[in-house]
């Protein structure tokens, strides 16, 4: 009904309470910088607001040189580990890498053979949600959006759990390491479940295999046929890789660090941090650069036209092209300036995916606005600092290469990224911090109250 109790429609209502809301929110943005509010948490040169701590993950974009800083070329380092050399070692190998990427973030160094089997073997074990479970919670309540079912499922499991609240170290770890081994499943059964009932599709529910790695048991509970390469494989591998970790300052590790210090659960927590995932400033850019290439690709004749290409670029970066956001997705990051090692690792090994699937052209394209957005956003925007490309940049691509439904991009990063926000948690814990609890001024004027008669 569109109307309430007393005939009053209630569009108008809602009408009506959304100015006053939006009149009453706003800031003069002058006032920022008279009070020197670090909005973001970052300083206007793009230094972060130190917030903490952390022996887990470093992320190094510059250096200082006689008190000034110089952008230098992008470095992630996990758990003092420099993760091209992390990348290296297991490809070089031929062995997946999440796996032991997971250890060293949990547990601080990198596991022996033996270990490492321990770990996979744990991690295969607890790749088996309560009975019913798929049923009862993502089969009868689907919904089209991915990151809401693993959200909405992660909560729901906290009533499968007898010790849910106990936060000590151990079963926290206990409860991390059932989320690691989750993830993969919720997210494919969601997409499973939205692709049968809104999307006329036949549901497919492969159970996982305790032989397979992690991204082998996606691809495997994914495709129909449960068929793969070693080569899509390693991608999806190398891409959890990637993701897994990167600092405490970013904003779904931000927010695992702010709700574990108020002393909530590990559920709570991990459905907090997944909210932030999922927002397209996060989490959610893959998808918009899958998007924006799309645009570009039917906008721009000659993909081998520079000339074109920059002009297209232009006409996106003045919001009169693709979305008019007046963004270049996948180019630039709050820390990175000169380069994402993220980024640099994926693309040598995305150029072999991309010729393998005959998508040559495609990644050539790729290449190119990965050169030239950086050119136009010197010309047009008074920029603080360098911009590159960042691992979003590449990601979505890669995902369409390995027919992953778009539905999944953002899940996806959360499959991964469930392992730094554990880390995270058990630090915060371990270290037996204050509630995070920052500042903010009130600049609203004094006012008296009227009684109800007298407004």
């Amino acid at each position: 009904m569109d109307k309430t109790n007393n005939g009053i429609d209630k569009n108008d209502i809602i009408e009506e309470l959304s100015n006053f809301a939006i009149k009453c929110s706003n800031i003069n943005p002058e006032l920022y910088s008279k009070y020197d509010v670090k909005r973001g948490l970052r300083d206007i040169n793009g230094k972060g607001v130190l917030a903490g701590l952390t022996e887990i993950g470093e992320v190094h974009s510059y250096i200082i040189d006689e008190n000034e800083m110089v952008p230098v070329p992008g470095r992630l380092i996990y758990r003092g580990i420099d993760i091209v050399d992390l990348v290296d070692g297991f490809i070089n190998e031929g062995r997946f890498g999440f796996e032991e990427t997971a250890y060293l973030l949990l547990f601080g160094q990198l596991p022996n053979k033996n270990q490492l089997t321990s770990f996979e073997s744990l991690l295969a074990d607890s790749r088996i949600l309560p009975k019913s479970f798929v049923r009862d919670m993502i089969m009868k309540a689907p919904s089209k959006d991915i990151m809401n079912v693993l959200a909405r499922s992660v909560l729901a499991l906290y009533s499968y759990d007898d010790m849910a609240d106990d936060t000590s170290i151990k079963n926290i770890l206990r409860q991390c390491i059932q989320m690691i081994a989750y993830f993969p499943l919720l997210a494919v059964y969601g997409y499973q479940a939205c692709s049968y009932y809104h999307g006329d599709k036949s549901l497919f529910i492969h159970s996982p295999r305790s032989d397979l790695s992690t991204a082998e048991n996606i691809l495997h509970m994914l495709r129909p046929d449960s068929k793969f390469t070693k080569l899509e494989a390693s991608l999806l591998d190398l891409a959890l890789v990637l993701h897994a970790e990167h600092g405490g300052g970013n904003n779904s590790t931000f927010v695992t660090h702010v709700v574990t210090s108020s002393g909530t659960d590990t559920y709570s927590s991990m459905s907090a941090s997944l909210g932030s995932l999922k927002g397209p400033r996060h989490g959610g850019a893959n998808i918009k650069v899958v998007h924006m290439l799309d645009d570009i690709k039917a906008n721009v004749k000659d993909w081998a036209d520079d000339q074109e290409i920059e002009n297209y670029l232009h006409k996106i970066l003045i919001k009169e092209a693709f979305d008019k956001s007046g963004l270049i997705y996948g180019i630039g990051h709050a820390v990175y300036s000169v380069s994402d090692p993220r980024a640099v690792i994926f693309k040598e090994y995305v150029a072999k995916l991309a010729i393998d699937k005959g998508l040559e052209d495609e990644f050539q394209l790729y290449s190119k606005v990965e050169r030239i957005a950086p050119q136009v956003i010197g010309k047009v925007r008074k920029i603080y600092k360098g911009v590159s490309a960042n691992v979003d940049f590449y990601s979505g691509f890669v995902y369409r290469m390995l027919d992953i439904p778009p539905e999944l991009y953002t899940p996806i990063f959360a499959i991964s990224r469930v392992v730094g926000w554990s880390a995270h948690r058990i630090e915060e814990i371990a270290n037996k911090g204050k509630i995070i609890r920052p500042a903010y001024k009130s600049i609203a004027p004094r006012k008296n109250y009227v009684n109800l008669d007298n407004r």
